[in-house]
């Protein structure tokens, strides 16, 4: 039987052209699905080396972002830096995909679910699989960008939660918010009946800038929120939900991977909040991510929706 055994913190990330496009709604910091990957990419990695180790959830906290963008002043939109590839052959410029990248610094902390043979063997060799999961690490792209320094790789056993918490600051961790997003659309559902909770995610990302006169000016301003009270909201895609049966393998033309079974699907949206260590759940494995599958909705989830502030 296998259990939560060790963490692995791989600590202070840097990332340089990581995707801030996070869906066809949202962009800024990259979206969940991008470090699950690279996660579950090391996992097979490390099965493949001949450790029996399952990479059951993944803690994202952020340091440090720098999404490469530009305006021109205050009052205009924000457009992306693109960058400019070779002309072609015939000496025309190629046309281009708008993309969005982003350089960030970020630490992820994995579960390590091993069986309790697996378990000694890693307390036997901690430095040298530490080692390895530092040179894996470097082997792929996390979020669609390039790995260029890992300040740290280290494994705790799971008494480790209280070191690895200090070690993660400072930072804000990612949770889910879904009961704000419940919170936020009974709340506009108080004055609208109609209210929906799409509704309620456009209001948390909207601010509203109202005149209220005041002794000094008859001209004042006030700006209004919905996230009010709920700390630091943000709206992000939390998984797809299925549009079309699913083809076996084989089927679907032009599939990237065609030996596994494939299907279209669409972004399902929610809440996440950033939280600072020292506010986590008591209980720290709420604050991982895992993968959920149910009725043709493929998920992100965490056990237990964050409390902090």
């Amino acid at each position: 039987m296998s259990h939560v055994s060790h963490y692995l913190l791989l600590d202070r990330i840097e990332i340089e052209g990581a995707n801030a496009v996070s869906s066809p709604l949202t962009y800024g910091f990259p979206a969940v699905s991008g470090f699950m990957g690279a996660v579950h990419a090391l996992n097979r990695k490390l099965v493949q080396s001949g450790l029996d180790v399952e990479l059951s959830g993944t803690l994202i906290a952020c340091h440090d972002i720098h999404v490469q963008r530009y305006r021109p002043h205050p009052y205009t939109d924000y457009s992306f830096n693109q960058s400019r590839n070779p002309i072609k052959k015939n000496g025309t410029t190629a046309s281009i995909i708008e993309e969005g990248k982003a350089h960030l610094a970020v630490s992820l902390v994995v579960e390590i679910s091993a069986s309790r043979a697996t378990s000694r063997d890693i307390d036997d060799d901690l430095t040298t699989i530490e080692q390895q999961c530092r040179q894996l690490v470097y082997q792929h792209p996390i979020a669609g960008g390039s790995v260029v320094a890992i300040e740290a790789v280290k494994l705790f056993d799971n008494s480790g939660e209280a070191q690895i918490k200090k070690a993660l600051l400072p930072a804000f961790v990612l949770m889910n918010a879904q009961t704000d997003l419940i919170d936020v659309t009974q709340q506009m559902q108080k004055l609208n009946p109609e209210a929906t909770a799409l509704d309620a995610l456009i209001e948390v990302s909207t601010l509203h800038h109202e005149p209220v006169p005041t002794k000094m000016s008859p001209s004042g301003w006030k700006t209004r929120s919905a996230k009010s009270g709920h700390g630091w909201l943000v709206p992000m895609p939390v998984g797809y939900q299925a549009i079309a049966p699913q083809f076996a393998p084989g089927e679907l033309a032009n599939s990237r991977n065609p030996e596994y079974p494939g299907q279209y699907v669409e972004a399902i949206y929610s809440l996440g909040k950033w939280v600072f260590p020292n506010r986590l759940p008591s209980d720290f494995s709420n604050c991982f991510w895992h993968y959920s599958e149910k009725e043709n909705l493929y998920l992100f989830t965490q056990k237990h929706e964050s409390q902090g502030a």
